[in-house]
C-alpha cells in the first residue's frame, strides 16, 4: 500500500532540472487574495500571515522556489552590488511573483517559471530579493526573457507593491528596493540561494 503524504513545498520538491533557466515555483498569494498566506514552514501547509494593506493587491503570482534559503551567499551578491546597512539574508526561501495571464483563484500549488529579472530589496537590514518571473507557456507573457524587455508599468506595478504591502498610510517606508536586475542577476540569486539552502539543509 502506498502511503498517503504530500511532500513539504520547500523541502521535498525539487527546484527543477532546468534551474536556473526554469523553476518550479511554489504559489502562496494570487493577485485576488486579501489575505496574505505564506508558507508554516514546520508543517508545509499555507498559513495566514496578516490581511493585505488597504487596497494594497499584489500584480502577481507570488511564493517562493523549493529547496533555497537565503543566507550567506545571497548576502554576499547583496554587498558586491554596492547595497547599504545590510547584515544577513532573510533567512526564508528565494521570493518569486510570476507574470501570467490567465486567472488563478487560488494559491497552494506548483508551477514552472523562466526567471527575467529581479529586485534587490533590503528590509530592515536583511537581503530579501524578489525575482520576477514569466510563467512557462503563457501566451502573453511567456516569450519575454529579461525584465528590460516588460512594458514598464508592469514593472513599476510590482515595485509599488514591494515598496508598500508593510506600510501604513503616512508611513516612512519599511523596504528599500536597491537596484533592478536583469536575468543574468537573478540566476545568480537563484545558484547562491541554493548553495544557502545545501550549506543549511544539506543536499
Amino acid at each position: 500500500m502506498i502511503p498517503n503524504f504530500k511532500a513539504h513545498p520547500w523541502h521535498g520538491i525539487p527546484v527543477g532540472d532546468e534551474s536556473p533557466n526554469v523553476v518550479n515555483v511554489f504559489v502562496e498569494i494570487v493577485p485576488s487574495d486579501t489575505i496574505k498566506y505564506e508558507i508554516d514552514k514546520q508543517s508545509g501547509y499555507l498559513k495566514v500571515d496578516r490581511p493585505q494593506q488597504f487596497s494594497n493587491i499584489i500584480p502577481a503570482l507570488y511564493g517562493f522556489i523549493p529547496r533555497t534559503y537565503c543566507h550567506d551567499e545571497v548576502l554576499k551578491l547583496a554587498v558586491e552590488s554596492g547595497a547599504q546597512n545590510v547584515d544577513m539574508g532573510d533567512l526564508d526561501p528565494l521570493d518569486i511573483c510570476v507574470l501570467s495571464s490567465h486567472n488563478i483563484h487560488s494559491g497552494g500549488m506548483l508551477m514552472e517559471a523562466l526567471p527575467i529579472g529581479g529586485f534587490k530589496m533590503i528590509d530592515k537590514g536583511e537581503a530579501d530579493d524578489k525575482i520576477v518571473a514569466v510563467m512557462k507557456g503563457d501566451h502573453a507573457f511567456g516569450h519575454f526573457r529579461d525584465i528590460t524587455e516588460l512594458p514598464e508599468a508592469e514593472v513599476k506595478r510590482l515595485m509599488h507593491y514591494f515598496l508598500t504591502y508593510k506600510n501604513l498610510p503616512d508611513e516612512p517606508a519599511k523596504c528599500t528596493i536597491h537596484e533592478v536586475y536583469g536575468a543574468e542577476h537573478a540566476k545568480k540569486v537563484i545558484q547562491a540561494s541554493q548553495k544557502d539552502y545545501a550549506n543549511k539543509f544539506g543536499g
